[in-house]
């Protein structure tokens, strides 16, 4: 049988085994934050939503794209906490870049059900003519009657910080603010509070869209759009108390 040192180089083998150290600290620093914990929570009740969802049995090509968008997105979801708890926070970052789109076009076919079947025939010159991400958001500021581009802000946002390589990126490179970028992953409470925030609400915006193409006669899939709901209120109610029921946009 091959020995595990055989299998790992050394080194690669010391890089996991710090970035199980900095998970053990990033809980420690989640378990004396609620606002954190509340995120967490959130996040698992999409993802249990999403899961539960792509159960449903249906012949609707359209709806088995939602599906794919869901699971899709749960993935990522799973794939970018793990990072942030591993003390990777750009890359995580780039990872919630693509929630961001792919929520952004599931709004989309929220609204006008028919992009869908355009969207799945589309070839690759239609598809980034009519189905690009500029061209979703587009639509979409059209569709609410929003001027202040705070779709693309966004977008650009994780572009400049996490997907893009330049000057810029480096901020998420660093432990601390006014510090030197470092190599490999670290943990600080700071980026790990505006990783998880970002994800929690992306989250609630990912579960917003989702649960429209939810049966709402599926009695299977009641108790996550429930749990879903209810941490979606406690949640707006902690970080938006202002807002009272509405959802931040």
């Amino acid at each position: 049988m091959v020995k595990r040192r055989d299998i790992i180089p050394a080194n690669l083998e010391l890089l996991h085994n710090g970035e199980q150290q900095l998970r053990t600290k990033a809980l420690g620093i989640i378990s004396g934050d609620e606002r954190l914990r509340l995120h967490l929570a959130l996040i698992e009740a999409v993802m249990n939503l999403a899961d539960l969802f792509r159960q449903f049995e249906t012949a609707d090509e359209d709806l088995k794209v939602a599906q794919f968008l869901g699971m899709r997105t749960f993935n990522a979801f799973g794939a970018s906490l793990k990072l942030a708890l591993s003390g990777y926070h750009q890359n995580s970052a780039l990872i919630l870049r693509d929630v961001l789109e792919t929520i952004f076009l599931l709004d989309m076919f929220a609204g006008d059900r028919s992009q869908i079947e355009r969207w799945r025939f589309a070839d690759r010159k239609a598809r980034m003519k009519y189905f690009s991400p500029v061209k979703v958001r587009q639509q979409l500021d059209t569709r609410d009657g929003f001027t202040s581009k705070k779709r693309a802000s966004l977008y650009e946002l994780f572009s400049e910080l996490a997907g893009h390589p330049n000057m810029n990126s480096t901020l998420m490179m660093r432990p601390q603010k006014d510090g030197d970028a470092v190599i490999g992953p670290f943990m600080e409470s700071t980026t790990l509070f505006a990783g998880i925030s970002e994800m929690g609400r992306l989250a609630v915006q990912f579960g917003e869209v989702l649960v429209l193409f939810v049966p709402t006669d599926w009695n299977a899939g009641l108790s996550c759009r429930l749990a879903f709901a209810q941490l979606k209120r406690d949640w707006v109610s902690t970080f938006y108390p202002t807002l009272q029921n509405k959802s931040p946009q």
